[in-house]
């Protein structure tokens, strides 16, 4: 048992039933594919790979892959911990009518917050946003598509959603500001 329990808002509730009982397999299906974008493991294999073809470009592309690496790695981490002292019961244990209608049971019942998706999601577009301003917008509508299949597929509610994204973007900052005040990072380009 948690240190704090979370219930969902009123919001919450009225966005999950609309998908509950308005969702089919096709949608769920298309929903479950793209969320795989930002699938911890994935995005670990990602970053890695960006890493390590930056270490043939300028020192600043090495320092935004650097900062990608460090982004992907502390939003791996910081919803496992959160999810230690934090219960919230997921919606596709309580908003799910008998029929199914193509929604999957996600992992624990209690995890919904925050996002861990949603998280990883937000500290990326926030890479890209620092990194290549004129991408920004590109980097934030991908972000919250991809995030959005977690309401889709019922796996978290809509502020779980938000909190990811905000606590990811959050995360990423903090990091670049470490960084540059312990002389890591330059200027932009």
């Amino acid at each position: 048992m948690a240190l704090w329990t979370i219930h969902e808002t009123k919001l919450d509730r009225q966005v999950a039933h609309a998908v509950a009982h308005h969702t089919n397999p096709a949608v769920e299906r298309l929903s479950g594919t793209l969320t795989w974008a930002a699938d911890e493991h994935l995005l670990y294999g990602l970053a890695v790979g960006v890493w390590l073809l930056s270490r043939r470009g300028d020192a600043y592309e090495r320092q935004q892959a650097n900062q990608l690496v460090a982004s992907v790695v502390a939003t791996a981490l910081l919803p496992h911990l959160i999810k230690r002292f934090v219960d919230q019961k997921r919606p596709d244990r309580c908003m799910v009518p008998a029929y199914r209608r193509g929604i999957p049971k996600s992992g624990r019942p209690l995890d919904a917050f925050p996002s861990g998706h949603a998280m990883h999601v937000g500290a990326i577009a926030s890479v890209v946003s620092r990194a290549v301003p004129k991408a920004a917008p590109l980097a934030w509508t991908a972000g919250v598509l991809i995030a959005s299949t977690r309401i889709v597929l019922l796996a978290h509610w809509v502020t779980d959603v938000l909190a990811g994204l905000a606590l990811g973007a959050s995360v990423e900052r903090l990091l670049w500001s470490l960084r540059r005040k312990h002389g890591e990072v330059g200027t932009a380009r």
